[in-house]
């Protein structure tokens, strides 16, 4: 049970991961005017437009997509997940509270979506985290 969770989360951070660092690091403009896209845009209310920071942002994800498809593939090392995990979770938990002290500049829906979305990525790095039981 517990391989079959790390490999969800695993899939689940590295494909989310995927679009976001694609989608920032090689249309820059377009990620930060339309970002997270299907008609909701959550960055132009953060600050201006900044092409080197979120080039930045989009490497560093597609550096946590490559992170998470490799322990994918080695998730029956636990040791490997577990580090895999730790570093998402680092990431994750900031990226969630500073996101939640940024939730009054947006409307209901999308300050729901933000709190549940990136509070989701925390669980799932949690999970990772988390010493298999041993049998």
């Amino acid at each position: 049970m517990k391989l079959l969770l790390d490999r969800i989360s695993l899939a689940f951070i590295g494909v989310t991961s995927a679009y976001v660092g694609i989608y920032a690091y090689f249309a820059a403009a377009s990620w930060y005017a339309n970002f997270p896209g299907f008609g909701l845009r959550w960055l132009p209310q953060l600050g201006p437009y900044n092409e080197h920071l979120i080039k930045d942002v989009g490497a560093m994800y597609l550096a946590l997509t490559v992170l998470s498809f490799l322990a994918f593939a080695n998730a029956r090392k636990p040791v490997i997940v577990q580090m895999t995990g730790a570093a998402l979770l680092v990431f994750n938990t900031l990226h969630f509270v500073y996101h939640l002290t940024m939730l009054h500049m947006y409307e209901p829906r999308d300050q729901w979506l933000n709190a549940v979305l990136l509070g989701l990525l925390v669980v799932l790095s949690v999970i990772l985290v988390i010493q298999p039981r041993q049998t």
